[in-house]
Protein backbone atom coordinates (compact mmCIF):
# COMPACT_ATOMS: atom_id res chain seq x y z
CA UNK A 1 0.00 0.00 0.00
CA UNK A 2 2.88 2.31 0.78
CA UNK A 3 4.52 1.26 -2.16
CA UNK A 4 1.40 2.27 -4.54
CA UNK A 5 1.11 5.50 -2.40
CA UNK A 6 4.85 6.87 -2.94
CA UNK A 7 4.21 6.00 -7.22
CA UNK A 8 1.05 7.86 -7.27
CA UNK A 9 2.53 11.04 -5.87
CA UNK A 10 5.61 10.49 -8.00
CA UNK A 11 3.60 10.27 -11.10
CA UNK A 12 1.55 13.25 -9.43
CA UNK A 13 4.85 15.23 -9.25
CA UNK A 14 6.10 14.11 -12.64
CA UNK A 15 3.02 15.37 -14.50
CA UNK A 16 3.07 18.88 -12.42
CA UNK A 17 6.34 19.38 -13.66
CA UNK A 18 5.73 18.43 -17.29
CA UNK A 19 2.47 20.60 -17.43
CA UNK A 20 4.37 23.70 -15.86
CA UNK A 21 6.82 23.23 -18.71
CA UNK A 22 4.80 22.68 -21.09
CA UNK A 23 3.20 25.60 -20.03
CA UNK A 24 5.88 27.46 -19.45
CA UNK A 25 7.11 26.15 -23.13
CA UNK A 26 4.20 28.26 -24.80
CA UNK A 27 5.62 31.22 -26.93
CA UNK A 28 3.99 34.85 -26.74
CA UNK A 29 1.36 35.98 -29.12
CA UNK A 30 3.12 39.40 -29.58
CA UNK A 31 3.80 39.84 -33.27
CA UNK A 32 1.81 37.72 -34.97
CA UNK A 33 -1.01 38.35 -37.48
CA UNK A 34 -4.71 36.14 -37.63
CA UNK A 35 -7.08 35.59 -40.09
CA UNK A 36 -10.59 34.45 -39.83
CA UNK A 37 -13.35 33.52 -41.67
CA UNK A 38 -16.55 31.66 -40.48
CA UNK A 39 -20.37 32.50 -39.66
CA UNK A 40 -23.24 34.51 -37.47
CA UNK A 41 -26.76 34.55 -36.81
CA UNK A 42 -28.47 37.97 -35.07
CA UNK A 43 -31.10 39.68 -33.45
CA UNK A 44 -32.25 42.88 -34.01
CA UNK A 45 -34.02 45.22 -31.93
CA UNK A 46 -37.18 46.78 -33.07
CA UNK A 47 -37.03 50.60 -34.70
CA UNK A 48 -38.52 52.89 -36.02
CA UNK A 49 -37.75 53.88 -39.67
CA UNK A 50 -38.48 57.39 -40.92
CA UNK A 51 -39.12 57.68 -44.96
CA UNK A 52 -38.52 60.87 -46.82
CA UNK A 53 -39.00 62.35 -50.22
CA UNK A 54 -40.71 64.80 -52.55
CA UNK A 55 -44.15 63.61 -51.90
CA UNK A 56 -43.45 61.99 -48.19
CA UNK A 57 -42.94 62.00 -45.08
CA UNK A 58 -43.47 59.42 -42.83
CA UNK A 59 -42.34 57.34 -39.56
CA UNK A 60 -43.24 53.71 -39.57
CA UNK A 61 -42.53 53.35 -35.75
CA UNK A 62 -41.59 49.53 -33.63
CA UNK A 63 -41.21 48.00 -36.77
CA UNK A 64 -39.65 44.02 -36.15
CA UNK A 65 -37.03 42.27 -38.57
CA UNK A 66 -35.33 39.24 -38.07
CA UNK A 67 -32.17 37.94 -40.06
CA UNK A 68 -31.77 35.39 -43.11
CA UNK A 69 -30.51 32.26 -42.27
CA UNK A 70 -29.43 30.44 -45.30
CA UNK A 71 -29.60 26.24 -45.14
CA UNK A 72 -26.13 24.96 -45.22
CA UNK A 73 -24.95 23.90 -48.42
CA UNK A 74 -21.65 23.45 -50.41
CA UNK A 75 -22.69 27.39 -50.88
CA UNK A 76 -20.85 27.76 -47.28
CA UNK A 77 -17.57 26.79 -49.03
CA UNK A 78 -18.41 27.85 -52.73
CA UNK A 79 -16.10 30.38 -54.39
CA UNK A 80 -18.62 32.66 -55.74
CA UNK A 81 -21.40 31.86 -53.88
CA UNK A 82 -19.38 32.13 -49.90
CA UNK A 83 -21.57 35.64 -49.49
CA UNK A 84 -24.61 34.05 -49.21
CA UNK A 85 -24.91 33.57 -45.96
CA UNK A 86 -23.92 35.14 -42.87
CA UNK A 87 -20.29 35.34 -42.73
CA UNK A 88 -17.80 37.19 -40.72
CA UNK A 89 -14.07 37.98 -42.13
CA UNK A 90 -11.60 39.41 -40.12
CA UNK A 91 -7.60 39.89 -39.85
CA UNK A 92 -5.38 41.48 -36.99
CA UNK A 93 -2.23 41.59 -35.04
CA UNK A 94 -1.59 40.88 -31.50
CA UNK A 95 0.77 44.53 -31.03
CA UNK A 96 0.87 42.90 -27.37
CA UNK A 97 1.26 38.66 -25.36
CA UNK A 98 -2.57 39.64 -24.71
CA UNK A 99 -3.97 42.80 -26.95
CA UNK A 100 -5.08 42.27 -31.14
CA UNK A 101 -5.86 45.21 -33.68
CA UNK A 102 -7.98 43.92 -36.75
CA UNK A 103 -10.18 44.57 -39.22
CA UNK A 104 -13.15 42.96 -40.65
CA UNK A 105 -16.75 43.03 -41.98
CA UNK A 106 -19.76 41.64 -40.48
CA UNK A 107 -21.99 40.66 -43.01
CA UNK A 108 -25.39 40.54 -41.39
CA UNK A 109 -29.06 40.05 -42.82
CA UNK A 110 -31.83 42.06 -41.78
CA UNK A 111 -34.95 41.86 -43.22
CA UNK A 112 -38.37 43.40 -42.25
CA UNK A 113 -41.05 40.99 -41.48
CA UNK A 114 -43.76 41.39 -44.15
CA UNK A 115 -47.45 41.94 -43.31
CA UNK A 116 -47.06 43.37 -39.46
CA UNK A 117 -49.10 46.39 -38.55
CA UNK A 118 -47.48 48.96 -37.15
CA UNK A 119 -47.78 52.53 -36.22
CA UNK A 120 -47.29 55.50 -39.05
CA UNK A 121 -47.58 59.16 -38.91
CA UNK A 122 -46.59 61.45 -41.39
CA UNK A 123 -48.08 62.10 -44.89
CA UNK A 124 -48.11 60.99 -48.23
CA UNK A 125 -48.97 62.32 -51.14
CA UNK A 126 -47.32 60.51 -54.22
CA UNK A 127 -50.61 59.26 -55.79
CA UNK A 128 -50.95 55.94 -54.51
CA UNK A 129 -53.91 54.29 -52.42
CA UNK A 130 -51.52 55.22 -49.45
CA UNK A 131 -51.91 59.04 -49.43
CA UNK A 132 -52.87 60.44 -46.62
CA UNK A 133 -52.33 62.09 -43.31
CA UNK A 134 -51.47 59.78 -40.65
CA UNK A 135 -51.80 60.39 -36.69
CA UNK A 136 -50.37 57.19 -34.89
CA UNK A 137 -52.74 55.06 -37.02
CA UNK A 138 -52.00 51.49 -38.15
CA UNK A 139 -50.97 50.38 -41.51
CA UNK A 140 -50.10 46.88 -42.85
CA UNK A 141 -46.88 46.54 -44.14
CA UNK A 142 -47.90 44.52 -47.53
CA UNK A 143 -45.55 44.12 -50.33
CA UNK A 144 -47.62 46.85 -52.72
CA UNK A 145 -46.69 49.36 -49.49
CA UNK A 146 -43.36 48.47 -48.56
CA UNK A 147 -40.41 45.69 -49.05
CA UNK A 148 -37.25 46.49 -47.16
CA UNK A 149 -34.11 44.66 -46.21
CA UNK A 150 -30.31 45.14 -46.00
CA UNK A 151 -29.29 41.50 -47.19
CA UNK A 152 -26.47 41.30 -49.15
CA UNK A 153 -26.18 42.58 -46.44
CA UNK A 154 -25.83 44.54 -43.31
CA UNK A 155 -22.22 45.14 -43.49
CA UNK A 156 -20.58 46.28 -40.63
CA UNK A 157 -17.22 46.67 -41.53
CA UNK A 158 -15.06 48.05 -38.24
CA UNK A 159 -11.79 48.03 -36.26
CA UNK A 160 -11.53 45.65 -33.15
CA UNK A 161 -9.57 46.08 -30.16
CA UNK A 162 -9.46 42.82 -28.01
CA UNK A 163 -8.19 41.37 -24.97
CA UNK A 164 -7.15 37.34 -25.05
CA UNK A 165 -6.31 35.47 -21.64
CA UNK A 166 -5.07 31.98 -21.73
CA UNK A 167 -7.11 30.17 -19.30
CA UNK A 168 -5.90 26.70 -19.87
CA UNK A 169 -4.53 25.82 -17.01
CA UNK A 170 -7.99 26.69 -15.01
CA UNK A 171 -9.34 23.23 -16.85
CA UNK A 172 -5.86 21.61 -16.39
CA UNK A 173 -5.31 22.14 -20.02
CA UNK A 174 -1.87 22.85 -19.56
CA UNK A 175 0.15 21.80 -23.16
CA UNK A 176 1.61 23.73 -25.51
CA UNK A 177 -0.04 22.41 -28.68
CA UNK A 178 -3.64 23.76 -27.36
CA UNK A 179 -4.82 27.00 -25.62
CA UNK A 180 -7.92 28.07 -24.21
CA UNK A 181 -8.58 31.34 -24.40
CA UNK A 182 -11.20 33.87 -23.47
CA UNK A 183 -11.39 37.36 -25.73
CA UNK A 184 -13.37 40.46 -24.79
CA UNK A 185 -13.40 43.66 -26.30
CA UNK A 186 -14.85 46.81 -28.19
CA UNK A 187 -15.17 47.49 -31.49
CA UNK A 188 -16.28 50.45 -33.79
CA UNK A 189 -17.16 51.18 -37.73
CA UNK A 190 -19.21 51.97 -40.47
CA UNK A 191 -22.41 50.61 -42.48
CA UNK A 192 -22.02 50.06 -45.84
CA UNK A 193 -25.30 48.00 -46.57
CA UNK A 194 -26.50 46.94 -49.97
CA UNK A 195 -30.22 47.84 -49.03
CA UNK A 196 -32.87 45.88 -51.14
CA UNK A 197 -35.74 48.64 -50.95
CA UNK A 198 -39.13 48.83 -52.88
CA UNK A 199 -41.80 51.96 -51.68
CA UNK A 200 -44.95 52.32 -53.30
CA UNK A 201 -44.82 51.73 -57.16
CA UNK A 202 -41.46 53.21 -57.42
CA UNK A 203 -38.45 51.22 -58.84
CA UNK A 204 -36.54 48.33 -56.26
CA UNK A 205 -33.38 49.62 -55.17
CA UNK A 206 -30.24 47.45 -54.78
CA UNK A 207 -26.83 49.15 -54.23
CA UNK A 208 -24.06 49.52 -52.04
CA UNK A 209 -24.64 52.83 -50.06
CA UNK A 210 -22.54 53.95 -47.04
CA UNK A 211 -25.55 54.60 -44.60
CA UNK A 212 -24.45 55.24 -41.13
CA UNK A 213 -22.19 53.76 -38.48
CA UNK A 214 -21.63 51.33 -35.14
CA UNK A 215 -20.29 50.57 -32.15
CA UNK A 216 -19.98 46.87 -30.67
CA UNK A 217 -18.97 45.16 -27.40
CA UNK A 218 -18.10 41.17 -26.90
CA UNK A 219 -16.69 38.01 -25.30
CA UNK A 220 -15.92 34.73 -26.48
CA UNK A 221 -14.09 31.99 -25.98
CA UNK A 222 -10.88 30.99 -29.02
CA UNK A 223 -9.12 27.42 -28.80
CA UNK A 224 -5.99 27.57 -30.49
CA UNK A 225 -4.32 24.18 -31.41
CA UNK A 226 -0.91 22.96 -32.72
CA UNK A 227 -0.08 27.15 -32.46
CA UNK A 228 -1.35 28.13 -36.01
CA UNK A 229 -4.98 26.86 -36.12
CA UNK A 230 -8.06 28.12 -33.74
CA UNK A 231 -11.77 27.72 -34.07
CA UNK A 232 -13.96 31.10 -32.33
CA UNK A 233 -17.24 31.70 -30.44
CA UNK A 234 -17.98 35.27 -30.13
CA UNK A 235 -21.13 36.91 -28.60
CA UNK A 236 -21.36 40.36 -29.77
CA UNK A 237 -23.86 43.10 -28.86
CA UNK A 238 -24.15 46.83 -30.86
CA UNK A 239 -26.04 49.69 -31.53
CA UNK A 240 -26.06 50.57 -35.13
CA UNK A 241 -27.51 54.02 -36.27
CA UNK A 242 -27.81 54.73 -40.23
CA UNK A 243 -29.28 57.96 -40.90
CA UNK A 244 -28.90 57.84 -44.79
CA UNK A 245 -30.16 55.03 -46.07
CA UNK A 246 -30.79 54.70 -49.93
CA UNK A 247 -34.48 53.62 -50.95
CA UNK A 248 -34.43 54.66 -54.44
CA UNK A 249 -32.78 55.76 -57.58
CA UNK A 250 -33.38 58.97 -56.71
CA UNK A 251 -31.14 60.60 -53.78
CA UNK A 252 -33.87 62.81 -52.60
CA UNK A 253 -35.39 59.42 -51.28
CA UNK A 254 -34.17 58.34 -48.42
CA UNK A 255 -34.60 56.36 -44.95
CA UNK A 256 -33.32 56.51 -41.57
CA UNK A 257 -33.28 54.03 -38.70
CA UNK A 258 -31.48 52.56 -35.66
CA UNK A 259 -31.70 49.60 -33.73
CA UNK A 260 -29.44 47.18 -31.44
CA UNK A 261 -28.74 43.90 -32.26
CA UNK A 262 -27.29 40.84 -30.97
CA UNK A 263 -24.35 38.82 -33.05
CA UNK A 264 -23.38 35.07 -32.55
CA UNK A 265 -20.49 33.80 -34.38
CA UNK A 266 -18.79 31.24 -35.44
CA UNK A 267 -15.20 31.33 -37.11
CA UNK A 268 -12.29 29.02 -37.87
CA UNK A 269 -8.82 30.71 -38.45
CA UNK A 270 -4.93 30.80 -38.45
CA UNK A 271 -2.21 32.64 -37.03
CA UNK A 272 1.26 33.32 -38.17
CA UNK A 273 4.25 35.19 -37.35
CA UNK A 274 5.75 38.06 -38.94
CA UNK A 275 8.88 38.55 -37.02
CA UNK A 276 9.89 37.81 -33.45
Amino acid sequence: MKIKFVIFISLLINFSVFSQEQQLDKESNKGKMFIYWGWNRADFSNSDIHFTGNNYNFTLQNVTAKDRITNFSLNYLHPTKITLPQTNLRIGYFFNHNYTISIGVDHMKYVVDSYQTVKINGEINAGTPFDGVYNNDDIRLTHDFLQFEHTDGLNYVNIEVKRFDDISHIIGMNNKNFQLNITEGIGAGVLFPRTNSKLFDQDRWDEFHVSGWGVSAGVGLNLTFFKYFFVQSDLKYGYINMPDIRTTSSSSDKASQSFTFFEKTLVFGARFRLHK
